[in-house]
């Protein structure tokens, strides 16, 4: 019998637009998106026109041209709904002849990065399981009760499934793995908002793929998800158990070390049930079926007993549901576009009971990793890490899963502690602050660095101590680089450190200047020729510098002379003016043998002398 599961009819976006494919069953399902406009009425021609109404001769040029325009600015109009209307995009790309994966992290920034639902807890609903088994005609209907919480989500009988397009065939479509664009923002019964994403992926055990291929997108797609929709059909065989061991071998190994279930939720959806007599349909009947096959006997082989324990390890919870065949019409119609006219209306009933289920506001399941709920923000971090994994040849060693979820769980407190040290700086320091003495600028730098510390030393991260005091003291380099920044900042904002480059060429050319003058009077000219010519090349300098701070050109010779003043400034001058310096601090040092009332005269001359040190 042909499965249902996997026809997929070319749907487009447009209620009315039917599509033709023929197929030998539901069971397959895969997806491309393909965008269809509204029709628009014809564009009158010249030609059509009554010459008693248009004379060819007179008119044709104007009709031509007027014609041309309006079809560009009906191209425009199109091309703009096109860019706006939701759809399937593709995140996880699939090189076929390397048999590689790899990220369009713009196309996953450009959704998980809006403004709206960036700072949102996450929920991940992903289908996955073999090719041609009808996993995005599921997720069309999943996508209906997202746009329509009601009692009639389903949509009038005569309204073509649309969203994921689908089709029928023997031959995969989908690559990799796609989500759809628009993020759903729900309101759960607590009131707090989260955001759901809807993800389809590659079917596996195609002929085009290799078990690396399959495991590194279900793997993938398991990692992310919240909710991971295992698509099978007519029944659970040993050999989807065995593959699903596969894949949670990750799991296991990563649970030896942080002592948790990697996995969140996993159900079994088993399609096109045809035992009802044995386990009736829908979640209850498929909680028993399942936990018979799941259970685990004394007299079994020690391999089926390690599938069965390695599934019950990995997954935090676990369930099945046994949906009806959708009725031969579905079956043997070519022309079949999802209309709910020509579904059995078991499997409609059963379908009504299925995506609630997952996806109703009380029974979503928000993602964690490491015990912690993960944002949309969060995510993109965490498929940045995953993928990295996948880019070798071979599959990689399952404890690699652990380190790629430790370093980006660590990554994420490590920006967070970066964000809030440069809150803090930003409120001592900011743009709009004014200077502020170096001292007390590096008393809140060792404060706001401390708390930054802190900060993520309590966020619960994987990997261990050790892998965790890698991160940490990355943390505290970066903390010391954006102080460098930030005091480079505030020394801007002081009109004497600005004026410090100018200064310094002036000090160059008097020296010179002297020097020139008294080595030509006693008769070295050679050392005066010398002197004159540092004198120009110092006054050349600072013309260049002036020039660059008045156009804002040629940054990179302005910092260039002002990195070389710096030098010349604490390396020379700084230490030649230290005598000087330590003469004029001698008040303070007299005040211990002064009496009482000379001290009480003198003590106006600490702050003065303190004052001086520290702009020194």
């Amino acid at each position: 019998m042909a499965e249902v599961s996997g026809l997929r009819s070319r749907n487009h976006f447009e209620p009315n637009c039917k599509s033709r494919a023929v197929d030998e069953g539901v069971s397959g399902v895969e997806d491309v998106p393909i965008f269809r406009h509204k029709q628009r009425p014809p564009i009158a021609k010249p030609e059509d026109l009554d010459d008693e109404v248009l004379p060819r001769n007179k008119a044709s040029n104007k009709i031509a041209s007027f014609t041309s325009s309006l079809d560009e600015e009906i191209q425009e109009e199109e091309d703009a709904v096109q860019e706006e209307k939701a759809r399937p995009i593709q995140i996880v790309l699939a090189n076929e002849d390397e048999h590689s994966f790899e990220l369009d992290a713009a196309a996953l920034e450009k959704i998980l990065l809006q403004d709206h639902v960036k700072d949102l807890n996450v929920v991940v609903v992903s289908v996955a399981g073999a090719f041609r088994k009808g996993k995005s005609f599921l997720l069309d209907f999943m996508l209906r009760y997202m746009h329509h919480q009601r009692d009639s989500w389903m949509g009038g009988d005569d309204e073509p499934l649309t969203g994921f397009t689908w089709r029928g065939g023997c031959e995969r479509e989908t690559t990799g793995i796609q989500i759809w664009s628009e993020v759903f923002v729900v309101d759960k019964p607590d009131g707090s908002k989260v955001a759901v994403l809807l993800v389809d992926t590659q079917g596996a055990f195609d002929s085009q793929s290799t078990i690396k291929d399959c495991a590194t997108v279900f793997a993938l797609s398991t990692m992310t998800s919240s909710v991971q929709v295992y698509n099978l059909s007519q029944n659970i065989q040993e050999d989807d158990l065995q593959h699903l061991q596969l894949f949670t071998e990750y799991g296991r190994l990563a649970m030896e070390e942080i002592y948790l279930k990697p996995f969140q939720s996993l159900m079994f959806l088993i399609r096109d049930w045809s035992y009802p007599y044995e386990h009736y349909y829908g979640l209850e009947g498929g909680n028993n079926f399942l936990d018979k096959r799941l259970q685990v006997k004394q007299n079994q082989h020690e391999e089926l007993q390690n599938v069965r324990k390695h599934i019950h390890s990995c997954f935090s919870n676990i369930g099945c549901f046994l949906l009806p065949h959708p009725g031969l019409k579905v079956a043997t119609n070519p022309y079949f576009d999802g209309r709910l006219k020509d579904i059995d209306d078991d499997f409609k009933r059963e379908l009504a009971k299925l995506v609630p289920l997952l996806l109703a506001p009380d029974r979503l399941v928000e993602k964690e990793i490491g015990g912690n709920k993960v944002t949309c923000r969060d995510l993109l971090e965490y498929f940045k890490a995953y993928i990295k994994i996948y880019q070798g040849e071979e599959l990689p060693h399952p404890k690699s899963m652990l380190q790629a979820t430790a370093e980006a769980n660590n990554l994420t407190a490590v920006a967070g502690a970066k964000d809030l040290y440069s809150k803090n700086m930003e409120q001592v320091c900011g743009g709009d602050k004014p200077y502020i003495a170096p001292a007390d600028l590096e008393r809140c730098h060792g404060e706001f660095r401390e708390h930054s510390v802190r900060f993520f030393r309590s966020v619960k991260k994987m990997g261990g101590d050790e892998f965790c005091q890698r991160y940490q003291n990355q943390l505290e380099a970066e903390l010391d680089e954006a102080y460098t920044n930030f005091s480079k900042h505030n020394d801007g904002k002081n009109i004497f450190y600005a004026a410090r480059t100018p200064a310094t060429l002036f000090a160059v050319m008097f020296v010179t200047y002297v020097v020139s003058g008294v080595t030509g009077f006693i008769g070295l000219s050679t050392l005066a020729v010398l002197a004159n010519l540092v004198m120009g090349m110092a006054l050349l300098s600072l013309c260049a510098w002036a020039y660059v701070k008045y156009s804002g050109e040629f940054r990179e010779i302005g910092t260039m002379i002002d990195l070389v003043a710096e030098t010349l400034w604490e390396q020379v001058f700084s230490k030649l003016s230290e005598p000087v310096r330590s003469r004029l601090a001698w008040p303070v040092s007299l005040l211990t043998s002064f009496p009482s009332g000379a001290t009480l005269g003198l003590e106006a001359l600490i702050p003065l002398n303190n004052n001086y040190k520290k702009t020194k």
